[in-house]
């Protein structure tokens, strides 16, 4: 007898597959895979604690260890924080689809296909389950933990002061608040959409979700409730999205501005409101869902929120930007360009400009420059970019020292009056002598350090052309006196050197040689052992040991060298140092030397940057910052790529000697420098504990200076209506005593931007010189005539703590279109193409030498603007002799007046008329007449002065064979006498 169900048939519940069984043995681990095991974990403990625990002991050494602790706590955190986040969402979803998973599901065909599926894949179930959050928790770990300085920035905001134009909040919420929500939104976002998708597939391969050709879309009770959370949530995080991206308005690019444009505040805002309140219609819509088994209803949400996306978010703002703004836009954009530009020239610190028009003359009247006698004496000839290999021949004393290939200018006061000199430091130079083809022994402990500096006038050159020195010689003599000489912290100190030693033991260290220059052999060689604190110890087996492995160089450990007092030097470039004890701060790509208080220290500039200050416009520092004489070795360590805002909030030192390092608070009002301080209270000290000797020698940053220029060759014009037609920007001439680069395809590339030159001068109306950094402007189309010149007062004064009251006061004049002075390009192409010059300069080149075009000068003197270039002399012979370069020339420009002549008092009196008025720096040191002469540019006529002596090139140097004599002197001295008869005939 057979009994049938009296609904039909039913479903049969299969049996679900029985859990694998061990089948690979009895699951013993064998003593070898564990003691392989052991070795791996022990090798990746010691190279983990190689880092972490030397990374402690650098900065413990540094006494930061505050910013250290700081940064590791708030990452940790951080990143327990980002993989919970990331993590147990999708945990959750994942364990949630399998445990509400239907214990009967429905059977089809599409279903029993599935059920090979989930058995093949329920062995990896568990794995999964716990694996794919693992690495999706580590992923969001580390992503968020990197943002550890938005976390610590919001947690201490600092009020601006300043209102935005649109919604009224104070920057502050722009700078430090609205980063990290951003960043949470959409870190919320992705982690909902994840948990979505692992719900969705967990919820299919187990059954909650199902299709099938006769029954359609089938989603069970449990996997609709799972579903409909996670999807109300993520369109909330979508509205929150949206609702912030309004904030976010006020940042955009345009092609003409940054900040919200008409079309923004009258479309994109109001749609952005929209959609943030349909997110939650449509989250309300995936709730009701939840209660109500109906697929329509999570379709109609997401098919409103695509629609309100497509009409309101993209139609709507299209609309109004094309048929309303385009033909009305110099009109609507006004007020909104207007935004920019206040807000551009306050987040540049360009607000309180003193803009002064000026005419210039261009008539060369004798006695013309006497009222600026102050300046012409201080015009530095000595360029920093060229004569490093002067120095490197004069001074590195041994071919294991050098200096850097570009030098610095710095300003110092001899015989009681501040004197521009150019200074370099004579570092070792491990690249220029083979260290790394030495011993051991060689490299890391005999040779340690440079020894002191050398520095030249900059306005003088002696009778050959070369610098004339102020402090020379290992040991150093001179007029900075006697300091800390030894640099063991430089750009170019090897990458570690072990130091020091137990009182009463034989140096080892390699000091400086006396006598003979000729060879390392000659002379006696003096050794000294490090009397400082300069890094960590490593004087125990410990601490040798974790240092062998990070440098991996076991000689660290089984070298005879070591001590108890030996100490490790390393990380030993002061930008560098710099960066790790402030990583919250961008880098001026150019340090400096300084001799003060009786120590050399390097000095490096910090700034304070942000790309959230609204409406401000944006520079692409890395773009900004480079010009036609960027130091190769220069690097803009921890620079932020872009910046709408930049303050120059921190002056730090390092000692050449010890490696310390020294933070100084120096824009006060800076609030992202106050968050900082808040969250390191002991990193930073106040700039009233700032040393006379120390303030004399601050100076207003390079880089700053760059960025303020490249704001305002547009940012000049404050009037929105002349800002929309773009008729008067400008730009920074391109430097023309650089040839043009070449691209790969062979054409010609762009010029690079003129630098900005760091000259003692007196500004028109001023009442005394002024250390002053300076450029000019010429249009960014058309002619190659001024427009403007730019000086910033870069004097700090000596008062202890408290800079010159005039420092960083920034002048900008105007010159009018009607009164045109020749740009920088013309005056080159002017001296390149005066028939006397040209030839002089031609018959120079010929043979064997080389003539090198120095830094064009430009300096508003004499009621208007005058040009200065050295020109200098240089071998192009190879294999032998001396190839530096030595300053010959001096060429002059003043409105359509030409002079050359060997010395700048010179050409200025032939400029001038015969008298200029004024003496130049190099008045009493040419005792040579060589080819000169006054040329007007129109006419191409001029005369021609004869000497009776020899020049500058062909005078015997003194010290006989200690001094070798300049390059191509001869044949240099023969074309120059050819020269005059032929003009002279002429």
């Amino acid at each position: 007898m057979s009994f049938s169900a009296p609904f039909g048939d039913m479903p049969r519940p299969r049996p679900r597959p029985a859990p694998a069984s061990n089948q690979g043995g009895s699951g013993k681990i064998s003593p070898l895979a564990i003691t392989i095991g052991a070795l791996v974990a022990l090798i990746a403990l010691l190279v983990i604690a190689s880092e972490v625990w030397t990374k402690y002991l650098w900065m413990d050494q540094l006494e930061f260890t505050d910013v250290l602790t700081t940064r590791w706590l708030t990452q940790g955190l951080l990143f327990v924080g980002g993989f919970v986040l990331f993590a147990v969402p999708l945990f959750l979803s994942l364990r949630i689809a399998y445990m509400k998973r239907p214990i009967y599901p429905p059977v089809t065909r599409e279903q029993e296909a599935l059920e090979q599926f989930r058995a093949a894949v329920d062995p990896l179930r568990r794995g999964l389950t716990y694996g794919a959050p693992v690495v999706i928790g580590a992923f969001g770990g580390l992503a968020l933990s990197r943002r550890w300085q938005d976390v610590q920035l919001f947690l201490h905001p600092q009020d601006f002061g300043q209102v935005d134009p649109i919604f009224e909040n104070d920057i502050s919420f722009y700078v430090f608040t609205l980063p990290l929500i951003d960043l949470l939104v959409s870190f919320g976002q992705f982690v909902l959409l994840v948990s979505i998708v692992g719900a969705l597939v967990g919820h299919f391969i187990y059954g909650g979700v199902s299709w099938g050709q006769d029954s359609g879309l089938e989603v069970t009770r449990s996997a609709r409730r799972h579903l409909g959370v996670l999807a109300a949530i993520y369109v909330l995080l979508l509205g929150a999205g949206h609702w912030f991206q309004r904030y976010d308005l006020l940042t955009a690019p345009h092609p003409r501005f940054e900040g919200a444009s008409y079309a923004d505040h009258n479309a994109i805002l109001p749609a952005q409101t929209i959609l943030a309140i349909a997110s939650i219609v449509v989250a309300a819509l995936f709730v009701v869902w939840i209660f109500r088994s109906d697929w329509r209803i999570p379709a109609i949400g997401a098919g409103l929120m695509i629609l309100s996306t497509l009409v309101v978010g993209n139609l709507y703002p299209w609309a109004i930007q094309q048929f309303q703004v385009q033909p009305n836009e110099r009109a609507l954009e006004q007020p909104y360009i207007q935004n920019n530009i206040d807000a551009t020239r306050t987040a540049f610190n360009l607000d309180d400009i003193n803009e002064v028009p000026y005419t210039a003359t261009t008539d060369a009247e004798p006695g013309a420059l006497r009222a600026d006698a102050s300046t012409t004496a201080q015009i530095r000839l000595m360029d920093p970019n060229i004569i490093s290999p002067t120095f490197e021949q004069r001074e590195a004393n041994r071919r294991y020292w050098g200096f850097d290939d570009v030098l610095s200018v710095d300003r110092y006061e001899i015989d009681g009056e501040l004197q521009d000199t150019v200074i370099g430091v004579r570092e070792l130079r491990p690249d220029k002598f083979g260290l790394a083809d030495r011993s051991w022994v060689d490299q890391h402990i005999i040779y340690t350090h440079g020894y002191g500096t050398a520095a030249s006038y900059g306005n003088r050159r002696n009778a050959d052309g070369e610098p004339s020195f102020l402090q020379s010689g290992v040991p150093g003599s001179g007029a900075l006196g006697e300091y800390e000489e030894r640099v063991y912290f430089g750009r170019h100190s090897p990458d570690y050197s072990i130091v020091g030693a137990p009182e009463g033991s034989e140096p080892e260290e390699f000091d400086y040689q006396r006598g003979s220059t000729d060879d390392e052999q000659g002379g006696d060689q003096v050794y000294n052992t490090f009397q400082g604190d300069g890094g960590p110890s490593v004087g125990g087996f410990v601490n040798q040991l974790l240092y062998a492995i990070k440098f991996r160089d076991p000689n660290i450990v089984i070298s005879n060298y070591l001590n108890e007092e030996s100490q490790i030097l390393y990380d030993r470039d002061p930008q560098q140092r710099v960066r790790e004890v402030a990583p919250f701060l961008s880098l001026d790509s150019q340090m400096y030397p300084a001799v003060v208080d009786d120590q050399l220290v390097w000095v490096v500039d910090g700034y304070t940057t942000t790309t959230e200050y609204p409406y401000s416009q944006s520079v692409n520092l890395d773009e900004t910052v480079n010009d036609s004489q960027t130091n190769p070795n220069d690097s803009a360590i921890n620079r932020e790529r872009s910046a709408n805002y930049m303050r120059n909030s921190v002056k730090a030192t390092v000692n050449a000697f010890d490696g310390s390092v020294t933070l100084y608070t120096w824009d006060t009002e800076d609030p992202i420098l106050k968050a900082w301080a808040e969250v390191f209270p002991e990193a930073l000290q106040p700039a009233s504990t700032i040393s006379g000797e120390l303030m004399s020698h601050l100076r207003y940053p390079a880089d700053f200076f760059k960025a303020q220029r490249e704001i305002l060759a547009t940012y000049h014009v404050t009037d929105a209506d002349d800002f929309f037609t773009q008729q008067d920007f400008w730009q920074v001439p391109p430097d023309p005593t650089v040839p043009a680069p070449t691209n790969p395809d062979g054409s010609t590339g762009q010029q690079a931007p003129q630098p900005p030159m760091y000259l003692t001068m007196q500004m028109p109306d001023a009442e005394s010189p002024r250390f002053m950094l300076s450029s000019s402007f010429i249009p960014s189309e058309g002619q190659n005539v001024l427009t403007g010149y730019l000086a910033v007062d870069s004097e700090t004064g000596d008062a202890e703590g408290n800079p010159a009251d005039t420092f960083g006061d920034m002048t900008l004049m105007v010159l009018p279109a009607s009164n045109p002075v020749n740009g920088p390009g013309q005056v080159q192409a002017t001296f390149n193409a005066e028939p006397d010059v040209s030839q002089a300069l031609n018959l120079l080149k010929s043979g064997n030498s080389e003539v090198i075009n120095g830094n064009l000068l430009t300096l508003p003197v004499g009621g208007g603007l005058l040009y200065v270039q050295p020109v200098f002399l240089q071998s192009s012979q190879t294999g032998g002799g001396t190839q530096y370069p030595l300053l010959q020339m001096v060429l002059v420009s003043f409105g359509e007046k030409i002079g050359f002549a060997p010395t700048l008092d010179e050409a200025l009196d032939l400029v001038f008329g015969g008298d200029s008025g004024a003496s130049a720096g190099d008045a009493e040191v040419s005792d040579t007449d060589a080819p000169s002469g006054a040329v007007d540019a129109e006419t191409g006529e001029g005369t021609v002065q004869e000497g009776e002596d020899a020049p500058a090139e062909d005078a015997p140097a003194e010290g006989g064979e200690e001094s070798p004599a300049p390059p191509a002197a001869g044949s240099a001295q023969e074309r120059l006498d050819q020269a005059l008869e032929d003009m002279d005939t002429a």
